[in-house]
Parts: C-alpha cells; sequence; structure tokens
C-alpha cells in the first residue's frame, strides 16, 4: 500500500509524536509513505475567515502537488482539521466555475487541479486498508487491563467522512479491542473539542473540554486521531480541574501511539514526554 503524506503544519511542531508513532507503525505493518513534496499549509478553517477563494486555493495547491507526484497515490493525512480541508476543496470543485477560479489562482505556481485527488483520513487507512486482524499480528504487547475511550472529535467522522458514521463512530472500536484493551464507550464520543476556543472564548473552551474529559474520566486514557482535540484535551486538565473543583487527571494518547506501545515500541520512540499529562499512570494498568 502506497501513500503520499501530507503533514500539515501541526504534525511538525505541537502534534510531532502523532507524525513520529503513525509513519511508523505503518512502516511496521508495509506500507510505503512518501512525504508529500514541498507542501505548504492548508490553511484548515482559518483561511476561508478571510477570503473564500483563499480557503480552497491554499488546499488545492498540495492536491495539485499530490496530483503531480502521486501516480494514482492517495494522498494520508493525519489532521482532521487538514483532512476537513482538503475534503471541502474537492466538493467546492466539483463545480466547473469554481474550479476554473482555484486553477486560475494556482497559474502563479504554474499548477493546475482537477479536483481528482483522493484524500484518506489516517483512521480510515487504519480500521479499512489494514483493519483489526492485520494490525493485531503485529502486536508483542497486548494492552490487556487497559480502558480506553476513543474520542473522533467532529471533523474527523463529519461532514465529509464516508468511512464512519458521523453521529455514532466506531471505526477506533474494532482497532483498540484488536489491541487486546477495553473499549469504553461515551455520549462525547463524536462531540467537538472547542477547537480554537481556548484561545478566543476560553470559559466556553473550557466548558467544552470539561464535558469531554467528566464523560472519559472513568477509562484509564483517551484515544484520538486529531492534533487539536489532542492539545485541547491533554494541555486544559489543571484549568479544567479547577473550574470543576475536582483534579481530572487521564492521558490522552495519540492512537498510533497506543498501536506501537502493543508493537513493542519504547516509550522514548513514542514520544510520551512530550504530553502534558503524564501517559506512565496508564500504562501502569497494563496486565503483566
Amino acid at each position: 500500500m502506497s501513500y503520499l503524506f501530507y503533514p500539515g503544519c501541526s504534525m511538525e511542531a505541537s502534534a510531532l509524536e502523532y507524525k513520529t508513532s503513525m509513519l511508523t507503525v505503518l512502516q511496521m505493518m508495509g506500507a510505503h509513505v512518501e512525504e508529500l513534496e514541498d507542501w505548504t499549509c492548508c490553511g484548515a478553517s482559518v483561511a476561508s475567515v478571510m477570503s473564500d477563494l483563499l480557503g480552497l486555493a491554499l488546499p488545492a495547491r498540495n492536491l495539485a502537488l499530490a496530483q503531480k507526484a502521486g501516480n494514482g497515490a492517495q494522498m494520508l493525512v493525519g489532521c482532521s482539521a487538514c483532512f476537513t480541508s482538503f475534503q471541502h476543496t474537492n466538493a467546492a470543485v466539483a463545480d466547473p466555475a469554481t474550479l476554473g477560479k482555484v486553477n486560475q489562482a494556482l497559474e502563479v505556481e504554474n499548477l493546475s487541479y482537477s479536483g481528482k485527488v483522493q484524500v484518506r483520513h489516517l483512521l480510515d487507512v487504519l480500521a479499512n486498508d489494514f483493519g483489526p486482524e492485520k494490525i493485531a499480528a503485529y502486536m508483542k504487547r497486548p494492552l490487556t487491563g487497559l480502558k480506553v475511550a476513543p474520542y473522533y472529535g467532529c471533523q474527523t467522522v463529519r461532514p465529509y467522512s464516508d468511512f464512519d458514521d458521523g453521529q455514532s463512530p466506531f471505526s477506533m472500536v474494532g482497532i483498540i479491542k484488536a489491541l487486546g484493551a477495553t473499549v469504553y464507550h461515551h455520549l462525547r464520543e463524536a462531540a467537538c473539542c472547542g477547537t480554537a476556543l481556548l484561545t478566543t472564548k476560553s470559559e466556553l473552551g473550557l466548558q467544552i473540554v470539561g464535558e469531554i474529559l467528566d464523560a472519559a474520566t472513568a477509562a484509564d486514557c483517551i484515544a484520538v486521531v486529531c492534533p487539536m482535540c489532542h492539545m485541547n484535551l491533554d494541555a486544559y486538565q489543571d484549568k479544567v480541574s479547577r473550574i470543576h473543583g475536582k483534579p481530572i487527571k487521564i492521558p490522552v494518547l495519540f492512537l498510533p501511539q497506543l498501536i506501537g506501545v502493543a508493537f513493542g515500541l519504547s516509550e522514548k520512540d513514542l514520544l510520551f514526554k512530550r504530553h502534558v499529562v503524564p501517559v506512565e499512570p496508564a500504562l501502569a494498568k497494563l496486565a503483566t
């Protein structure tokens, strides 16, 4: 299986542990992953605030590069905001007039986009190209004794996902079970994490994060597949604890980090030291 990988800005900085664990486990399972050359920021949900055309042209530039270099390979994305940005662009340029405007903007770099590049979220690839059975075949350390709360967030499963249910997502369940862990279901699995509200309207953002953490607090850890979701759920637990008047300390791991633990990768390899909330209490729950 071959993929062109679009990292996006977060996975080069705040979510470097996501990128590292993702590439490592994919390569361990035999995937060929090549990083998209000369990629740039896709604008995520910010660029379109400035200009509708900018919000389409920035992701279209990367899609045009993928089209040029891909030889039919699909473009793999780990960031859910980037995934939504690319899927929104593909939907928009289905209109010939919009595609014409976007390509006019791309002319400055001698690029052109047809609107045909297939964009895949990492969760889709793990759940459907590999699947629980193949993932389990590489397991060296079953996660027996670990209770994992899946958290999809909103942009992973809607509005452009065709691999999962937007209201009741399930694609993490088989993977978590295949790793030997117990799935802890909760009512906030597909709720929004507040995205940038933590910086623009912090009280509201903290309320949203608190509701998710409260819903998952009986689990040993939370599994996520989005850099923004990870940052919000991991970095603000102290502030949420002060608001709620009770301590909240639940480790938040990227799904490929969990897979990496089951594959026998070390805590150092998986960059657990980059987390705000320590991961060690969750790993201590693993059966020996």
